[in-house]
């Protein structure tokens, strides 16, 4: 007569259903308590830092606000004023007089939208080839497209200058945008984003309904690649926005940018610096603005596209 015995159990080997549902609350707590996933707490030390770094990033725009409301005569006074003053529309009119303002507000506009939209759509271009399409040469093509954010773009102002003279583009807005409409940046930070946000089943998929590169593009990249144009967008707005080299050689004061025509603030024997600062203020509004309502996007672009999941 043979016996039937059950398997022994090796010691930690039982299964979650035998276990006791108390039990297995508090193994969960223990594994959450000295997991990955457990949150740090700031302390006051942490907190302290923060401020202090805050209030002195936010002290030169602070300083721009009261330069801009008080005279040139208090602002030389020693030790200036920290708290603003009662001149501030007054220095906004000398500031359209002495300055096409409106003007060079709107050629700024012009300039950065035109550069954000080339700049978006080449850039996501070129980084879908280099994430998810095969071709040769592609890995070389990569490195020398990152290469070259490694050379001062002050190299090329003199062939750059040659080339727009020669189509005689001086003082003309195609002069400021052409040279923008695609960065090494932008190609890279697109490509980046694509590798990890992008599945290749996805594109498998569209290849065996039929569609063509160009259709997978725009019918599945983009929308998948949205979060990171919308970052890559603001980012380049900002840059081309505040763009001073190359625009104060290309343009002149009949056809200016922002930058450019707050260069013609203040002029005379002593420069009248509460102008120049509210022409500063005027210039930066916009650019605020735009930070101040898609800030949180771009942060969280930037993240999603850092994290690998």
């Amino acid at each position: 007569m043979t016996s039937l015995t059950a398997p022994a159990r090796r010691p930690g080997s039982e299964d979650e259903q035998d276990r006791p549902a108390a039990g297995r609350r508090g193994h969960a707590r223990r594994h959450r308590s000295t997991g990955a996933g457990r949150q740090h707490h700031a302390g006051r030390l942490a907190y302290a830092i923060l401020i202090v770094a805050a209030l002195l990033s936010a002290f030169p725009f602070y300083w721009t606000i009261v330069a801009a409301t008080r005279s040139n005569a208090e602002l030389a006074q020693s030790p200036p004023s920290l708290l603003p003053g009662p001149n501030l529309m007054h220095n906004f009119q000398q500031v359209l007089d002495q300055a096409d303002i409106g003007k060079a507000l709107l050629n700024s506009f012009i300039v950065s939208g035109s550069v954000t939209v080339g700049t978006v759509l080449c850039s996501t271009l070129a980084g879908f080839a280099f994430a998810k399409l095969r071709f040769r040469g592609r890995n070389p093509l990569l490195a020398i497209t990152v290469g070259t954010m490694m050379i001062p773009p002050q190299l090329g102002v003199i062939p750059l200058f040659m080339l727009i003279a020669k189509l005689h583009w001086i003082n003309q807005l195609q002069a400021v945008i052409l040279p923008g409409l695609v960065s090494a940046f932008g190609v890279f930070f697109m490509r980046q984003y694509l590798v990890q946000a992008l599945p290749d089943e996805l594109i498998e998929a569209g290849r065996v309904d039929g569609a063509s590169t160009a259709r997978i593009f725009w019918s599945i990249v983009v929308p998948i690649a949205r979060p990171g144009m919308a970052v890559l967008g603001m980012l380049t707005f900002m840059a081309s926005w505040n763009e001073f080299f190359w625009p104060v050689i290309a343009l002149t004061s009949q056809e200016p940018t922002v930058q450019v025509a707050l260069r013609q603030l203040g002029g005379g024997y002593v420069h009248d610096q509460s102008v120049i600062m509210a022409g500063t203020l005027l210039g930066t509004l916009p650019v605020l603005l735009v930070f101040g309502l898609l800030g949180r996007q771009i942060v969280g672009g930037i993240m999603h596209g850092a994290v690998k999941g």
